[in-house]
């Protein structure tokens, strides 16, 4: 069941219940939302914007273990929606069912990729009623890769077909879709680790065994590289004030640790060119996770962010960027795009305590003949530097008998397809 509330501005949170609340706990959730109304109404009149239904927010899932935390039991979705100023809502009632959420051409005044319009939200405002594809088999691989865009060698589809073959019946397209994926340059470096032939002589090393060929004959102050997704240079011996043991209540003690300080640097570019601050953010919160996951463990200290883009085009009297007329953006234009993924690379962060401290914007375009060269494929490059135990630089080995422990939720359409991406020539 779902419970509306309304705030004095208008805001209306929507509570999904697995049961029946008692009073005592919709005057919980009234006094939670800022001493909202409780609406003992199905639906709420009017048009609203609010998060799409198929995707439950990082808010809710906060809001959500708050009411656990008060003892308000069943809660198992909240989230915030807000009066929408302009529009009719004729497209949006119910489940538009399309790509886009059901929303009008054009610039809807807010992200359909995000967001959805509901007209008189109700009790089906969470409901997802997709049925799962069927399963297909493809008669023509190179011809399913060109549909899909899935950046398949022709290689690599001789090699399906020859799999095909031998397994003796047709591959399905989750398959295909998901050797697309996993064999891609963004998850193998197929490039950096292929082989070099100039003018038909083949060259002794790849373009990665070079890169990693600098560390090995200098390797100076490098305790770990190209072992984990993080690197690990030789830090300063700190002084520690810290519980003797952390497992139980103990005294605090002084002792001098080892340190490594780790680095990283990430790409986040084309999810930052369709949807900036989540795509930025995401660049940021990747880097952390992988100084985080450095070794046995390490801690994220501060952050850095590039970003290269077309003109922006923010201010007149740039007469550089008036030489060139603006190009129709598929996605979002250059100005959002630096507004949003600066927010959403410095909004990660922070959530970590990990401030940004340094960056960079280069913004090029060039006509030369007859060509408009740009960075229309914009670069969001996240980076940082943390710290952690030289003694837990190294993962440990694993052996027969240890559990595996699966960490994560649910895993969205969005994201999949990113590795296709960066394959294509």
């Amino acid at each position: 069941m779902i419970l509306f509330f309304r705030s004095q501005p208008g805001t209306v949170y929507a509570v999904e219940s697995a049961q029946p609340l008692q009073k005592t706990d919709v005057d919980k959730l009234a006094w939670l939302f800022g001493n909202a109304l409780y609406v003992e109404k199905p639906e709420i009149a009017g048009n609203f914007i609010g998060p799409r239904r198929e995707m439950i927010t990082p808010w809710s899932t906060n809001a959500v273990e708050i009411t656990q935390n008060m003892g308000i039991p069943g809660i198992l979705r909240i989230e915030e929606f807000v009066p929408s100023v302009g529009h009719s809502g004729e497209h949006t009632r119910g489940y538009g069912g399309d790509n886009t959420g059901g929303q009008p051409a054009g610039n809807p005044g807010y992200d359909p990729m995000l967001q959805h319009l509901y007209t008189n939200p109700g009790q089906d405002v969470f409901t997802v009623d997709r049925e799962p594809e069927p399963v297909i088999l493809i008669d023509d691989i190179e011809a399913f890769n060109s549909q899909e865009g899935l950046a398949l060698s022709p290689q690599e589809i001789s090699y399906l077909e020859d799999v095909s073959r031998q397994t003796g019946r047709k591959l399905t397209d989750s398959e295909i879709f998901g050797f697309s994926q996993v064999n891609s340059e963004h998850c193998r470096h197929k490039i950096f680790n292929g082989l070099f032939i100039i003018d038909g002589q083949e060259k002794p090393f790849s373009l990665f065994q070079l890169i990693k060929k600098t560390t090995r004959e200098n390797p100076n102050r490098v305790v770990s590289a190209y072992k984990d997704n993080c690197a690990f240079l030789q830090g300063p011996v700190a002084r520690q004030f810290a519980p003797a043991r952390q497992d139980v209540a103990d005294w605090f003690v002084v002792k001098d640790v080892e340190t490594v300080l780790s680095l990283k640097a990430e790409t986040h570019n084309f999810p930052t060119t369709v949807e900036p601050f989540n795509g930025a953010a995401t660049g940021t919160g990747g880097e952390i996770r992988d100084r985080l996951a450095g070794g046995k463990g390490a801690l994220p200290l501060a952050g850095t962010a590039v970003y290269m883009t077309p003109y922006p085009r923010t201010e007149p009297g740039r007469p550089w960027e008036s030489t060139l007329s603006p190009r129709p953006w598929l996605y979002q234009s250059p100005e959002d795009i630096l507004i949003k993924a600066s927010n959403g690379a410095s909004d990660f962060g922070n959530k970590f305590g990990q401030p940004l401290v340094c960056g960079s914007l280069l913004t090029f375009e060039h006509n030369e003949g007859g060509k408009t060269y740009g960075y229309d494929k914009v670069i969001m490059l996240a980076g940082g530097i943390g710290y952690g135990k030289k003694k837990e630089s190294m993962k440990g080995i694993p052996s027969k008998g240890d559990r595996i422990i699966l960490l994560g939720g649910d895993n969205y359409r969005i994201g999949m397809g990113g590795s296709a991406v960066s394959s294509v020539a």
